[in-house]
């Protein structure tokens, strides 16, 4: 197993990867940010892949549990090392496929980067196409095992595409999370958003909100200032 060091939020965070294989984006820098964690909360990741998301969020979040579930054993084992590099202790990556690996416990919040490409090429890299690819029934699946050991109100979340919006939405409220909150992300001012961040709540009622959202890039290149500020400062991301 070939290792490639790395950081995230400006340096805040190491964050070791696979030489080859799925390679983390910015987006479980996004999805951590877009967590409503106080401090001592308790967060499930499925898919938790080499500790990104979880890794941001315990950079943000004094005294915070989390317990990540990831079926690849290379990433988990990786993800191990990283959380024991930035001597996150409260952090816990667990092997085995989401819904048959049971953590013990509720948690106030529990979060998810799904396969969500359900078209383009196939990649002929066989775990980065396992990591990205989704099939039709795989949002109902991951939303169901994860909300399961949600507490009452605790939150569930996901960063996905756009064009995923509407079954991740009904997933949400087939697993009995509502009052969903839609974060549009988009790429620049004047672009459709490609990805979202979804949020229900665990037994919530209340109307669907669809938010502001974010700009990511600015029209003469880089990052806006409202984007660096999430992803190298680790801002949270007001919802």
């Amino acid at each position: 197993m070939t290792v490639e060091p790395g950081f995230l939020l400006g340096g805040r965070v190491r964050h070791d990867q696979l030489a080859t294989g799925h390679r983390t984006g910015i987006e479980p820098v996004l999805l951590a940010a877009f967590i409503p964690a106080r401090p001592g909360a308790r967060v499930l990741e499925g898919g938790s892949g080499s500790g990104a998301g979880l890794l941001c969020l315990a950079a943000r979040g004094e005294g915070l549990r989390g317990v990540g579930i990831e079926r690849d054993p290379a990433l988990a084992a990786l993800a191990r090392a990283n959380a024991a590099a930035n001597g996150f202790a409260g952090l816990e990556f667990l092997e085995g496929d989401l819904g048959q690996v049971r953590p013990e416990g509720t948690f106030d919040h529990a979060m998810a980067n799904p396969p969500w490409h359900g078209d383009g090429t196939e990649s002929a890299d066989g775990a980065k196409e396992g990591a990205k690819r989704a099939d039709p029934a795989l949002f109902k699946r991951w939303a169901a095992a994860l909300a399961a050991p949600l507490r009452h109100h605790g939150t569930l979340s996901f960063v996905a595409t756009a064009a995923v919006l509407p079954a991740c939405l009904a997933a949400f409220t087939a697993a009995g999370c509502g009052s969903a909150t839609v974060l549009p992300l988009w790429p620049r001012t004047d672009s459709p958003a490609k990805l979202v961040l979804l949020r229900g709540v665990k037994g919530g009622r209340g109307p669907c909100r669809l938010l502001p959202g974010l700009v990511l890039h600015r029209a003469e290149g880089g990052y806006t200032a409202e984007a660096e500020a999430v992803l190298r400062h680790g801002q949270a991301i007001a919802a």
